[in-house]
């Protein structure tokens, strides 16, 4: 059986963050620049990409940059310079929203650098990308909510784009591209990289009487996504690259995401990059780092995948409330529990609530605030610092493998990739001893220290001359160095294909299509289809608009399927968002007031 090759994609908010992620076994990462991504609060100089990107090819790792926010028109001029720069230091390729960026492609305006559609293109019909690669673009991001069979469906529709999936972390409860309702709030676009986050606020739930259902929940709230059991699905389904979303995320959770899908992701299937990735001793566990609870989402079906409690994380599950002394806790639980840890709990009103712990004495949990907690209650850890140490001091290194042969008076050096140098050996002095002089280039060459290779295999087929350690270090630090010259001189960058017209799989649009600049209009309508609505972000429309489509549906929730009374969302400001479901697809809409 043909063993697949797939990537890892890791998330990057500065350059800091995109080294541990290749270190730790991306293939890929995907990190934003100083303006126009969809995470305004994680941009970077073009400078700090440039380093990233130098550092990352040594081992055949890839960089993405995002510019996937909607344009107006002259912020798509400033983006055509940008993409330029981009270009010119050697970036993978980009990640784009707006179709106007695909007509200044079509028309030459931009440099012929891959673009990859992002999922705020809501990429969830194989029409929709179908269209793309007869666009003859490389790949799409595909949307959140899709079934491993839906994915399938795809790539078996569509087997000449690659299919990126994301696998782990924050869900946005509407589709990709199609959210409204932080800039119908407060004029804070998701499309534009300035979401206010209203999915995770207090809302209450209204029948159309007036009557309460539910007070003051979180009742547009996720739990994170984490479809680790779904892999080796995922991979026979077609999926050529695995997303880990986090761009906001410290580097110790993008250390340790990036670590726990390496591992597995391993065993399916071939990467993509190049090196093998050293670990002192670190196990890591994506329980013990920031998560909501997880979910598989609709990977396989419909399930459980909202928490209504907190959007807040709760990290992993300690025990339960054994008993309680006058200032104290005992957690029935087999882990350790250290001083600062962070512990939490649902409340009997379901709210989390939380505390630190002061200190530990044997079974007796001193918290820093003491609340009678009553027995048997759940305990969560949301902070392990222990763990958390762990991680920021293990010492993680990436390195190349290299065989070294020295023969015919030659020290030749290939890599795991087949790339070779080939130096004369120095002149050295007439060894007293042979094997002594012999083992002693072994021994030293062996000691690759802080280089970027280590040595798999080392033949020597002549007799060897004395030299000194200086001598074979230096020999060892040249060899090296040729070789990385060499890497990086064979690397291939993929530039973008020629891309052309196709036609689009609607003859009208409307403000879903996220229209913002003429460009984009321009687009659609070379490619058949009749723009009669701009994004809202440019003119909200006049009739009862979607501000959120979802796959997440509280009917269903409620385990309310069949019911047919209306219900309403009514948020802190009293403002009232009537909600129609749409099931014959299985989902939710949040309407304008």
């Amino acid at each position: 059986m043909k063993i697949r090759t797939t990537e890892l994609l890791s998330p990057a908010k500065d350059k800091e963050t995109a080294i541990e992620a290749i270190n730790s076994g991306a293939d890929a990462v995907y990190i934003g620049a100083n303006a126009f991504g969809a995470r305004k609060n994680a941009g970077n100089t073009i400078e700090d990409i440039k380093e990233i990107i130098e550092y990352a090819h040594k081992f055949y790792v890839k960089v993405y940059v995002t510019v996937n926010t909607i344009l107006s028109d002259e912020e798509l001029i400033k983006a055509a310079e940008l993409i330029r720069q981009l270009y010119e230091i050697k970036t993978d390729a980009i990640i784009i929203q707006d179709t106007g960026i695909l007509k200044l492609a079509l028309e030459n305006k931009i440099p012929p650098i891959s673009l990859h559609l992002s999922t705020q293109c809501n990429n969830r019909t194989k029409e929709k990308v179908k269209f793309f690669e007869n666009m003859n673009l490389p790949r799409v991001v595909l949307a959140r909510e899709l079934s491993i069979e839906q994915i399938k469906e795809i790539a078996e529709y569509a087997p000449n784009i690659e299919l990126e999936c994301f696998i782990h972390g924050a869900l946005c409860v509407s589709y990709s591209g199609q959210c409204y309702l932080s800039q119908y709030i407060g004029a804070r676009s998701a499309n534009r990289g300035e979401c206010a986050q209203p999915c995770r606020k207090k809302y209450s739930l209204y029948d159309k009487d007036g009557n309460i259902l539910i007070k003051d929940k979180y009742l547009l709230s996720l739990k994170d996504f984490n479809a680790s059991k779904y892999l080796k699905d995922m991979v026979n389904a077609g999926v050529r690259s695995f997303k880990i979303e986090g761009r906001l995320k410290d580097k110790n959770y993008v250390k340790n995401v990036t670590l726990y899908y390496r591992n597995l992701l391993d065993n399916y299937s071939k990467k993509t990059s190049s090196g093998k990735i050293f670990l002192n001793g670190f196990e890591p566990d994506i329980n013990k780092t920031f998560n909501r609870g997880y979910t598989t989402y609709f990977l396989n079906g419909r399930e459980n995948c909202f928490n209504f409690n907190s959007p807040k994380s709760i990290g992993e599950k300690l025990g339960i409330i054994k008993n309680a002394g006058k200032n104290y806790y005992i957690i029935d639980t087999e882990q350790k529990i250290s001083p600062q840890d962070g512990l939490c709990y649902f409340s009997k009103d379901g709210e989390l609530k939380g505390f630190a712990v002061n200190r530990v004495d044997r079974n007796k949990v001193f918290p820093n605030n003491y609340i009678h907690i009553p027995q048997n209650t759940e305990i969560y850890r949301n902070q392990d610092v222990d763990f958390e140490k762990r991680l920021e001091t293990s010492k993680i290194s990436r390195k190349i493998g290299c065989k070294i042969l020295i023969k015919d008076n030659y020290i030749q050096a290939i890599d795991e990739d087949g790339n070779i140098i080939k130096e004369i050996m120095p002149d050295g002095n007439v060894p007293k001893n042979k094997d002594a002089a012999k083992n002693n280039l072994i021994n030293q060459l062996n000691k690759t220290g802080q280089s970027d290779f280590y040595i798999e295999e080392l033949i020597i087929e002549q007799d060897i001359d004395f030299y000194p350690i200086s001598q074979i270090n230096a020999l060892r630090r040249l060899i090296f160095e040729k070789l990385m010259a060499k890497r990086l001189d064979n690397y291939i960058l993929q530039e973008g294909k020629e891309i052309k017209l196709a036609k689009y799989p609607l003859t009208i649009g409307d403000y879903h299509e996220n229209v913002y600049n003429k460009y984009a209009e321009e687009f659609y309508k070379d490619s058949g289809c009749n723009i009669q609505e701009y994004a809202p972000e440019k003119e909200m429309p006049v009739n009862q608009t979607e501000l959120m489509r979802t796959k997440h549906c509280i009917k269903w929730a409620l385990n309310k399927c069949k019911s047919k009374e209306e219900l309403y969302l009514i948020d802190d400001r009293g403002v009232k968002y009537p909600l129609k479901f749409d099931c014959k697809n299985c989902e939710m809409v949040v309407l304008k007031p």
